[in-house]
Formats: structure tokens, C-alpha cells, sequence
């Protein structure tokens, strides 16, 4: 999806340099460094306007947690709503989430979030999607052992998709939600903008799961 330029973005972002990084690869190893204090680290890839990733370190001031967000404008409109909660629990980070083990050292991530990633729904394309073994290698080496993957969409074929990718990948599933704001997985759960505004159009798919700690 094409994203209209905000004039604005580039400069806001420059302006709060103590809040996002543009240079992710300067920080390999050193993210704690980043906030003030050194707590479990939790990471969204594509954070959209940021309202989840900033309402969970509202929720839980005990977790550091990083927005990953390639798209000038749509980071900054996040950037801003960071700046406005006052929160030092959150950082931003501008750049491709897609290799993420060259943004994290091993075994240095607790949880990983996938909210409402493209379906990619042409199969020619399924190595694009996020939830494929292409993705999962690399999440496999930076999260820690058991740590957790959290995946919602209210794609279908994606869900399907992602069962199947992570179950052939020897995932262990953790939680499994075929209508998750009719259940008693939404308790907690923290919606982000696109499920705000689409949730009421079908249901909320989400998983759970972790790997399996013998494989580290």
C-alpha cells in the first residue's frame, strides 16, 4: 500500500533522535542502552500508527519495547503519539523488520509481535509473508529460548497459512483464537488501529506460540 509523504515527517524524526533510530545497525547487542532501565525486550514489526505498541509499554512499564516501521510518514504519525504519552519504556526504530537477526543480537528478544502483516496472498509471493519459514529462521535466532511469537490478522488464508507454517516448522502453539474478540484470548488484548476499525467486519484470527528451546 502506497503511503501519502508527510512533509513533515523527516524533520520531526531528526528532531527526536532520542526516541527513534534511523542507524539500527549501530545498536546490534546494545538496545538496552536505549532506555532507562534493562528489562525484557519486546518487538513489533510494523507498527502502523503505534497504538499497540504504545498502549502495551503503557500497560507494562516492566517490558522495554522496540516499533519497527520502514515507512518514513507512517513511523512519524507514530513518533508523535509516542512523544505525546511521555512513555520511556518504547523506542522506535525506522528500517526494514525483515532481517531481523541483523538488527538483534542471539537470543536477545523476548516476544516478537506480527499485527495485520501484508497476506501477500498471491502464491508466487508466500515467501514474502512474514509467518513463512524464510521469517521464522530469523526470528528463531534472536528471540530467546521459548520466546514467544504473537500473530493476529483477520485474513484467513494467512491464518491458514501461518497454522500450517509454523506447526511444519516445529513451533509449539501456545493459544489458538479463531474469533478472538469472542473469547477468552481478548482478554488483555490491546487492538491496534486496523483492528479497531475492521474487527467488526469478521472475525480476529491470533496465535501464540514459541520454539521449541532444544533447537537453541
Amino acid at each position: 500500500m502506497r503511503v501519502r509523504k508527510k512533509p513533515w515527517a523527516e524533520g520531526y524524526i531528526n528532531d527526536h533522535s532520542d526516541l527513534i533510530v534511523t542507524a539500527p545497525e549501530t545498536q546490534l547487542g546494545h538496545w538496552q542502552e536505549r532506555f532507562e532501565k534493562q528489562q525484557p525486550l519486546q518487538i513489533e514489526i510494523g507498527i502502523g500508527k503505534g497504538r499497540f505498541i504504545v498502549e502495551m509499554a503503557r500497560q507494562h512499564p516492566e517490558i522495554n519495547f522496540l516499533g519497527i516501521e520502514i515507512q518514513e510518514s507512517v513511523i512519524a504519525t507514530a513518533l508523535r503519539q509516542l512523544v505525546e504519552s511521555g512513555l520511556t519504556n518504547v523506542q522506535l526504530v525506522e528500517t526494514d523488520g525483515a532481517n531481523v537477526d541483523t538488527l538483534f543480537a542471539e537470543n536477545e528478544v523476548d516476544a516478537l509481535f506480527l499485527n495485520f502483516s501484508d497476506p501477500w496472498p498471491k502464491t508466487r509471493h508466500a515467501k514474502r509473508r512474514l509467518t513463512s519459514p524464510n521469517f521464522l529462521v530469523h526470528y528463531e535466532k534472536v528471540l530467546k529460548p521459548a520466546g514467544m511469537i504473537q500473530f493476529k490478522t483477520d485474513n484467513r488464508g494467512l491464518f491458514e497459512y501461518s497454522l500450517a507454517s509454523f506447526n511444519n516448522y516445529g513451533l509449539t502453539f501456545d493459544e489458538v483464537w479463531l474469533d478472538l474478540h469472542n473469547s477468552a484470548g481478548n482478554e488483555g488484548n490491546v487492538e491496534t488501529e486496523y483492528e479497531q476499525k475492521f474487527s467488526a467486519k469478521g472475525p480476529i484470527y491470533e496465535l501464540k506460540a514459541h520454539f521449541p528451546t532444544l533447537t537453541h
